[in-house]
């Protein structure tokens, strides 16, 4: 499965921030918009991701404050990113490997999409759950075949 199939499911609506907006209106906007990340903005081209790690380990934890600090400032500049036609394997692998939550679709330098990692798992699942009632079907001799 594609990432493509993802987003015409779950929609391309694309959340994001501008580089110097503070940290303190941006977890507020991850709050009123219940999402753990925001892309980071600049001239329509794709910044940096900003996220609640960011937020703990930059801000928290260095002692700064979220009113006084800019989303620039933290956010994390080498965004790991995919296609639309990229595999939902594919996906799972990065997000593994890179520890991340979080990934933009890119097509042509053109944001089209987010996905998470709760994305993916609940395709995955909703995968198996076809290949599985497939089999039982098959097993109880109604597969169409």
């Amino acid at each position: 499965m594609q990432v493509n199939e993802i987003l015409n499911q779950k929609g391309r609506e694309v959340y994001s921030v501008k580089p110097d907006e503070t940290v303190y209106n941006t977890i507020a906007k991850m709050a009123e918009l219940n999402v753990g990340a925001l892309l980071v903005m600049e001239q329509n081209k794709l910044a940096g991701i900003i996220s609640e790690r960011d937020y703990r380990n930059k801000v928290i934890l260095k002692g700064r404050t979220s009113k006084t600090t800019a989303v620039k400032e933290i956010m994390t500049n080498k965004v790991i990113q995919v296609k639309p036609n990229d595999t939902v394997n594919l996906c799972m692998q990065l997000m593994t490997e890179h520890k991340i939550r979080h990934l933009p679709i890119v097509d042509e330098d053109i944001v089209v999409g987010v996905i998470s990692i709760g994305d993916l798992v609940k395709t995955i699942i909703a995968k198996q759950k076809v290949e599985i009632d497939s089999l039982r079907n098959y097993i109880g001799g109604s597969y169409p075949g």
